[in-house]
């Protein structure tokens, strides 16, 4: 029998490379997404025939009931989210009604439609914000730093708490940093790497970025989401840290990232307190022993030096497309 998976989020990063996964293995997928005048498709109009598409909003449990009665799922994936932690500053309220009530009322949505549904919940290393031990596994305190890392404490707790309650199938992938040429360009990496290629390409000469000093545990995002599969594919329930276990600079993706094309990142980076965080959080660092251990995942797949040199290659094919597209398009007005 054909498996049935709702994925909300299903436009953004995770949520694209989790749709290829799960089509690969013959499941049928729906996505919710929200009603907005222009669809964002870019990272799945290669899929885009494939995904049968049901519009819903996580702040109307109504329309979730009508996604979960619809796709009568076995599996339902939460990634959608406001999840930019600058932003979350600048919308403190919104981001508690989404990245927070929201998981309240997808997991209310699957008890009351469908129960026995297995629930991933997107949990988040940010979450640990101050951390109080290095490195963080699945018992660390939590200790958030913005109101994104906040809410999603709230949504992480909720479903340990449907979990326990009614139990239902409710796990949580707790994942550290995770890149692709699929990220949006608001955060730090594809900021990097877009302003690479177009630094690289005459475009524009400089990057302004923040803490320089950060440390992250960064991984790859279709590695990360085969993690959130198998979550769903245990006996039991459970929340898992999804990290590579290595910790890297944002000075240090700036040194590869430019120095791939060439360049001296010293040469075009500055550092401006405008991109600083009002509460910083100095460095995260997960420990996936538990995720190699009882899910047999390998956190190593893609290498740090790997995904920053792949996404390079994507945004100086996509500058490269975009700029020759502007100057045809120019010579023939």
């Amino acid at each position: 029998m054909t498996k049935r998976a709702l994925i909300t989020g299903i436009t953004g990063q995770d949520g694209s490379y989790l749709a290829d996964l799960l089509l690969e293995k013959g499941y049928k997928v729906y996505g919710m997404r929200r009603r907005t005048s222009i669809p964002i498709m870019e990272n799945i109009q290669h899929i885009e025939n494939e995904i049968e598409f049901i519009n819903g909003d996580l702040l109307d449990v109504s329309s979730l009931i009508n996604a979960v009665k619809i796709s009568n799922p076995d599996e339902v994936y939460n990634l959608a989210a406001q999840s930019f932690v600058g932003t979350s500053w600048d919308q403190p309220l919104l981001t508690g009604q989404v990245t927070a009530i929201g998981v309240a009322n997808i997991l209310e949505a699957v008890r009351i439609v469908k129960p026995e549904a297995r629930f991933y919940q997107a949990s988040s290393s940010e979450m640990f914000g101050k951390v109080v031990e290095t490195p963080q596994t699945e018992t660390t305190p939590l200790y958030p730093r913005s109101p994104y890392g906040a809410a999603k404490v709230y949504g992480h707790w909720m479903t340990v708490n449907y979990r326990e309650s009614f139990d239902m199938f409710a796990s949580s992938g707790i994942l550290f940093n995770h890149e692709s040429p699929r990220r949006g360009v608001e955060f730090v990496t594809r900021k990097i790497t877009n302003a690479v290629a177009r630094i690289k390409l005459g475009l524009q000469s400089e990057l302004r970025l923040g803490n320089l000093d950060a440390l992250r545990d960064w991984g790859y995002a279709k590695d990360y989401v085969e993690c959130m599969w198998l979550m769903l594919q245990q006996e039991l329930p459970d929340d898992f840290v999804i990290a590579t276990g290595e910790m890297h600079s944002v000075r240090e993706f700036c040194e590869i990232a430019f120095s791939y094309v060439g360049l001296n990142y010293q040469n075009h980076v500055v550092t401006d307190p405008k991109f600083f965080r009002a509460a910083e959080v100095d460095l995260l660092l997960g420990d996936p022993t538990k995720a190699i251990q009882k899910l047999g995942w390998s956190p190593q797949k893609t290498t740090f030096k790997e995904l920053v040199h792949l996404m390079v290659d994507s945004d100086l094919q996509r500058v490269k497309h975009a700029n020759n597209y502007i100057t045809n398009v120019g010579s023939i007005v």
